[in-house]
């Protein structure tokens, strides 16, 4: 079997786990190699800057049977729009503070050698496709593993946000964004802003507002198959900021649309124990919110 091995740097100090999880698969016949999940400047490692040599992740996707991913969830999420374009399963090696998609603790390595025993089951997670559309142009492309938000960035003020669903208007929005998010995402941006939690394996798209300035201001779970657009108005003189996933902003102009809807692609996330969701979902809040 030919695993990637996909750490985090900055979560990974010198690759400390993800060596020992190599030194681990290779005794059990495992065949691995290193590839980052983003670009990586090597000096900005300084003394934790690891002794082994690392591959492009999309030239290795392509002859892969697996990717371990090493630090939270936002690595995963980092690696999921690659290793779903292949068709790869991902398991996670949580290094963060709640790894709701970590299957794996960092203290129960030898776990991964049931990859190679075939001991495992894979979970299909939906993905949103995402653009920007401005004048009939599209000036922006990603996909989504957790959500797509708009927001009024770091300003003290409100935006408007007309909100359609197969064109016809949902609703008009007046508040500090709105997050467009997968059953996935619903325990993350979603759930802090009041969301629905919904099952991970569900496939819906949920639509939450954030501290919205109307009284019948609601979370919406609609069906999988809708297309969303989130419009700033014409008439609108303010600015709005889309960011994917936590990435970077893409500013957002008066007229401008946001499209989402359902990708063809899914992220294929491996599962190696049979503890269920609801089970999961307690331990990761209480592990968080109790000292």
């Amino acid at each position: 079997m030919r695993i990637i091995l996909c750490p985090n740097p900055f979560r990974d100090k010198g690759l400390v786990i993800a060596k020992e999880a190599d030194r681990i698969l290779r005794e059990a016949g495992g065949d691995t190699v290193y590839c980052f999940p983003f670009a990586v400047d090597r000096n900005m490692l300084g003394e934790f800057n690891p002794d082994v040599p690392t591959m492009d992740l999309k030239s290795e996707l392509p002859q892969a049977d697996m990717l371990v991913c090493f630090g939270g969830d936002g690595t995963i999420l980092h690696a999921a729009r690659d290793a779903s374009a292949f068709d790869v399963p991902v398991i996670g090696v949580n290094m963060g503070s709640v790894g709701f998609m970590a299957e794996v603790e960092q203290e129960n390595l030898e776990a991964l050698t049931r990859l190679l025993r075939g001991e495992y089951v894979v979970e299909n997670r939906m993905l949103l496709d995402v653009k920007v559309i401005r004048e009939g142009r599209t000036l922006f492309r990603s996909i989504a593993l957790n959500d797509a938000v708009i927001t009024k960035g770091a300003v003290a003020r409100v935006i408007d946000l007309d909100i359609y669903g197969d064109r016809a208007l949902i609703c008009n929005m007046y508040g500090d964004g709105v997050i467009v998010a997968t059953p996935t995402g619903s325990t993350a941006y979603s759930l802090s802003a009041g969301g629905p939690v919904v099952e991970p394996t569900a496939e819906n798209i949920l639509i939450t507002p954030i501290s919205a300035h109307m009284l019948q201001a609601k979370a919406l779970v609609l069906d999988r198959n809708r297309t969303i657009n989130v419009t700033v108005p014409q008439q609108s003189r303010k600015t709005a900021y889309l960011s994917v996933d936590g990435g970077k902003a893409f500013k957002l102009f008066s007229g401008d649309t946001v499209e989402i809807s359902r990708s063809r692609r899914y992220l294929r996330l491996v599962k190696l124990t049979s503890q269920n969701f609801y089970e999961i979902i307690n331990q990761k809040l209480e592990r968080r919110t109790r000292p």
